[in-house]
């Protein structure tokens, strides 16, 4: 790993400070904050369980994700040129370390069934000290590394990695549950092209080109500027706007049948097939109702890990879905 440098070279010998990346943060900020809300609404009753995870808003989920990591790649690089003032390295670093200990803590009390143990702000630190590896290798090395990065969980998982010591790798055969779960594979990749990315930007001068474009003072840019502030805070404001909203206007109560296809799908999914998923699911919840089973799962009563009919129903559909 390359030494972490408290010299400074001169403020000359520092990129100027590009107003559009602030815009862009403030821009992913208010992109995440309409995917959160989509979720609140989901939790709230308003939404078909599955809603915020399957389809577009799922694609649109994971392209905030990758822009987040992507322009802290780039401000690695820019704060590492020419070198990393490590202060200011470790006090951002122990920001992030902390609101992500704080989300954990807070989401295992909240909604321990999906705790986030290893969200963005997790990825974002773990990033944050292997980008150092990259920091001075050629932007197209890092970006060929960044891109080897998402290929990788494609063709590497392995059950030796589905203990939970070993979920924030990425290469685990059963996904984890958790509400927000963005381990190192494949999700570096967006963090490495971004240091690549930057790395040949200032090879090349066009840093100070950038810097002309946009100020830095636009609301969303100022906002960009705050970014973990804004993180920490959004989602609380967000649920009890859903929750005041579940009081005033309650919402309809959903088609169990509608709702356990949904939920069966969005889950299947993560695994399997979309077409063996429909498959799947519509299989079960037939067999259930035949069974006169779906209704006790439905309310509790019988829990689908521990019901020897409901795990018998599970494997014959799997069988015959292949």
């Amino acid at each position: 790993m390359m030494a972490i440098s408290a010299n400074e070279n001169g403020a000359s010998s520092r990129p100027p400070r590009i107003g559009l990346l602030d815009t862009a943060r403030g821009a992913a900020l208010i992109a995440m904050a309409t995917y959160h809300f989509t979720w609140d609404m989901e939790f709230m009753g308003y939404l078909a369980r599955g809603t915020a995870e399957a389809g577009w808003l799922k694609i649109y989920a994971r392209a905030i994700a990758s822009t987040f990591l992507f322009l802290a790649g780039v401000s690695l690089v820019l704060s590492g040129t020419p070198s990393i003032r490590r202060q200011a390295y470790l006090r951002r670093l122990g920001m992030i370390v902390s609101a992500a200990a704080l989300i954990t803590a807070a989401t295992a009390i909240a909604m321990p069934q999906g705790a986030i143990f290893f969200g963005i702000l997790h990825s974002i630190a773990a990033a944050s000290v292997i980008g150092l590896l990259f920091l001075r290798m050629p932007g197209i090395i890092t970006i060929a590394a960044g891109i080897t990065a998402v290929i990788a969980p494609l063709y590497l998982r392995s059950s030796f990695f589905d203990t939970p010591w070993l979920w924030w790798v990425g290469l685990s055969q059963t996904v984890p549950r958790s509400n927000d779960y963005v381990p190192v594979l494949p999700w570096i990749g967006p963090f490495l092209i971004g240091m690549g990315v930057s790395r040949i930007a200032l090879k090349q001068g066009w840093a100070e080109w950038l810097a002309k474009f946009g100020t830095g003072t636009t609301l969303l840019a100022k906002a960009g500027r705050h970014s973990l502030a804004i993180y920490l805070i959004h989602q609380p404001i967000l649920i009890s706007i859903a929750y005041a909203l579940s009081i005033t206007v309650p919402p309809a109560k959903p088609d169990p049948v509608q709702t356990y296809l949904q939920q069966c799908q969005s889950s299947c999914v993560v695994q399997e097939g979309e077409a063996l998923c429909r498959s799947f699911c519509q299989c079960t919840l037939e067999r259930l109702q035949g069974e006169n089973s779906f209704t006790p799962l439905q309310s509790g009563a019988i829990q689908a890990d521990k019901d020897e009919s409901v795990q018998r129903i599970a494997l014959e559909c799997s069988t015959e879905a292949q």
